[in-house]
């Protein structure tokens, strides 16, 4: 995918899974919510796996080590290795590791995940800012982490440490709801020192590096469900992505998505790996995709035919794109949207 304005979703006659060698899956909202698989998803992976594609899961969540994600998917029905695994932790402790000396002392705010990271690139894990840290890194550290914890990460970096964080995601889903993701704890030691962190997390650069160094990938497709982390990662790593509707974005936001955050394909659910996608073409003064066509009035978006869901959604995200140009989409698609159900 290149970092030009995406008009519309591309169409592709191949299955995706035959179109590129390595599927970059997240997580959360995507393979599994609230810890239990998604619909389809078990089957899918498994079905693209054997027909020759690389799975590699990629997440912006650190407190958990590669082995003990590998084990979770392994035990959803999802054979997986820690190699399969790729962590914000992992992406965080390389960047800290290029800057420091290796045996370096590293503040750790966050859990085990970010230790183990770190004692790969042979780094230290220290527990206080009197511990004469060369860094400070922080990450999510799950409901249990204390208000301490970061207190001596503002000691330190009020000091003039480094500071990395791993991610600045807000939020982070649970089987309770939404809760506070680490980009919340992150803010809590901005306020504190006035200071700003490197970040490693998708959707930046880092995250994409450390992806493709462990995964080989010569034609990776991130797979995702959030606009601002896995599409955004995508565009700014100049590879395509596929948004699956099984997590946070709704269509609304969709059509309403700057370029950087224009997925270039779309689909309910991983079984959008196993089959094609449809080609949107322009018609008239709309744009056509199966059944439907739709184009982008004075106020709202309008939308005609029928047929699958999908194929409406995409031809109203070429009309909105198309309408936004690098901005986003202002245009009322309320309508149309429940039109197809989304």
């Amino acid at each position: 995918m290149s970092q030009s304005v995406r008009t519309s979703p591309a169409g592709s006659e191949r299955a995706l899974s035959e179109a590129y060698d390595t599927a970059l899956l997240d997580l959360d909202g995507v393979v599994y919510a609230g810890g239990n698989a998604i619909v389809h998803a078990v089957e899918s992976l498994a079905t693209a796996r054997a027909g020759g594609m690389h799975l590699a899961y990629v997440t912006n969540n650190a407190l958990r080590t590669p082995d003990a994600v590998a084990g979770h998917l392994t035990e959803l029905g999802i054979p997986t290795g820690a190699g399969d695994v790729i962590t914000s932790a992992q992406a965080v402790a390389r960047l800290i590791s290029e800057q420091v000396p290796q045996g370096s002392r590293v503040l750790v705010i966050g859990g085990e995940g970010l230790r183990v990271a770190l004692r790969e690139r042979g780094l230290v894990p220290v527990e206080s800012a009197d511990d004469d840290p060369a860094a400070v890194v922080q990450g999510y550290g799950g409901p249990d982490l204390t208000w301490g914890r970061f207190a001596e990460a503002s000691y330190a970096v009020a000091r003039g440490v480094p500071w990395f964080a791993s991610n600045t995601d807000l939020t982070i889903p649970s089987g309770r709801g939404i809760a506070p993701g680490n980009g919340a704890a992150v803010e809590v030691v901005r306020i504190a020192t006035g200071a700003e962190p490197q970040v490693a997390g998708k959707p930046l650069p880092p995250m994409h590096r450390e992806t493709i160094l462990r995964t080989g990938a010569e034609r990776p497709l991130v797979v995702g469900d959030r606009l601002d982390t896995d599409i955004e990662g995508a565009f700014n790593g100049g590879v395509d992505s596929l948004l699956v509707l099984t997590g946070v974005t709704d269509g609304a936001q969709l059509l309403a998505a700057p370029p950087q955050h224009r997925p270039t394909y779309v689909d309910a659910d991983l079984r959008g790996l196993l089959t094609g996608q449809p080609e949107v073409v322009a018609e008239g003064d709309g744009f056509r995709c199966g059944g439907w066509v739709a184009s982008a009035g004075a106020e709202r978006l309008e939308l005609d035919g029928d047929g699958e869901a999908l194929d409406g959604l995409r031809a109203l995200c070429a009309a909105a794109w198309t309408a936004a140009g690098e901005g986003a989409c202002a245009l009322d698609g309320g309508k149309a949207l429940a039109r197809l159900g989304l």
